[in-house]
């Protein structure tokens, strides 16, 4: 079930008599833009830590206690041209409590207090909660550059993206971006947020859908203007040019990491053949990098690829020893010339079929997995797909389509992590 609860304001009931909690899930959605990514990402902190009738997160946590336990959190992320602020909480089945009574309804209240009543006196957050949260947010940031592998995944999109601030900042922004940010900015920003952004509520679980519609219909949302749609496929134009950078760092590991474009998005007609290429490539422990790269010559501590089909954009990562640098090089380059040349055998084929299958029924066990499959439909009618019709999808794909599909990878980008001292 969709209502439209205010204009760009929808409420969207899943039953599903699999789970025994029910997951809430209230999404704020809004065109890309690397400072305001930086603005989300400290505004997501401040309203998950405490609100103005809940001052402390002991307070907040006894609200958390008294709906039976529930788990909440508030995250920010992105897909292709558009940003996402996300606010979770997970309830137990209302079949399940004693007395009769709704938890439902005590979230929906919860929620409206978090959403509606933040920290904010006189046009500004509580100082004393904002500029914790900023340095939270940092030490945050800091702890991901830190962490090598990380850094090298961070560093290879910065490469790749060079022409799109936009697309190469981190979901979460940039540091120097957050500490410009000030109590009142920021109580400015979530003003803007509350009054424009593009917001759908996601409910799943065994619920009546009558009853949700009713605890949801006066939610506090107003009527907004979100902002013409755009195209959410970020498209980058292919470039002779490959984009290089070395870093020394004091690392044991060298990571080498590449960046191709691939001018095949979600649900286009060979997008399943990308998931099997993705697959044959590097995506599985029978893959040709991890078969050849890794074990056959034993020139990486890890070798795989993965891709982005919202930025058209596969990338791959190893950890290796610095001086085989060219030779890892040539080793992948060659992996990707045998996909091109259709050199897979049948057998890897299927096996590479049957495990997609397999990961794709086994997040159909997952309510997250359900909600995001679920949010992405809302948008994309090709990829409401039963079980089956996915299945289906995946095995139609030929040696024909892999080959296809491998002749539009290429390379643009390339990372290197030298270590040092």
């Amino acid at each position: 079930m969709i209502t439209e609860l205010n204009q760009h304001v929808k409420l969207h009931v899943l039953p599903n008599k699999k789970f025994k909690t029910v997951p809430i899930l209230i999404r704020f959605a809004t065109p890309l833009d690397h400072k305001t990514s930086a603005k989300r990402s400290l505004l997501a902190s401040l309203l998950e830590t405490n609100s103005l009738n809940f001052p402390t997160q002991i307070e907040l946590s006894k609200q958390l206690a008294d709906l039976y336990g529930a788990s909440f959190g508030i995250s920010v992320s992105r897909k292709g041209n558009e940003h996402y602020l996300t606010i979770a909480l997970n309830i137990i089945n209302d079949q399940l409590v004693p007395n009769g009574l709704s938890v439902l309804e005590s979230a929906v209240t919860f929620l409206q207090e978090i959403i509606f009543n933040p920290n904010i006196k006189d046009h500004e957050f509580d100082q004393d909660t904002f500029y914790r949260e900023q340095e939270n947010l940092v030490e945050y940031i800091h702890s991901i550059f830190d962490d090598k592998q990380s850094h090298a995944s961070l560093s290879i999109q910065q490469l790749f993206f060079a022409n799109s601030l936009d697309q190469q900042t981190p979901s979460f922004g940039s540091i120097d971006d957050i500490m410009q940010e000030t109590p009142e900015s920021i109580a400015s920003y979530y003003q803007e947020m509350i009054e424009n952004d593009r917001i759908d509520i996601l409910v799943l679980g065994d619920v009546a859908e009558k009853y949700v519609y009713r605890c949801f219909k006066d939610f506090g949302f107003e009527d907004r203007k979100f902002p013409m749609m755009q195209e959410l496929f970020y498209y980058q134009p292919f470039e002779n040019i490959i984009q290089q950078k070395t870093e020394t760092l004091p690392v044991a590991q060298s990571k080498l990491n590449l960046a191709y474009h691939c001018d095949i998005y979600y649900h286009d007609r060979l997008y399943f053949a990308l998931l099997v290429f993705n697959g044959l490539f590097g995506g599985f422990p029978h893959s040709k990098l991890f078969m050849n790269v890794r074990e056959k010559h034993s020139l990486a501590y890890y070798a795989s690829s993965s891709f982005d089909s919202f930025r058209g954009y596969v990338t791959v990562q190893t950890g290796i020893d610095g001086t085989n640098r060219k030779k890892v090089l040539k080793l992948i380059n060659e992996q990707l010339k045998e996909l091109i040349l259709g050199n897979v055998t049948d057998e890897e084929v299927e096996q590479t079929k049957k495990m997609l299958i397999n990961q794709y029924l086994l997040s159909q066990d997952s309510q997250h997995a359900l909600l995001e499959q679920a949010y992405l439909r809302l948008y994309f009618d090709k990829a409401n797909l039963t079980e089956e019709q996915w299945a289906n999808e995946v095995n139609a794909v030929t040696i024909e389509d892999i080959k296809e599909v491998a002749e539009k990878i290429k390379l643009q980008a390339v990372y290197f992590m030298e270590g040092g001292h």
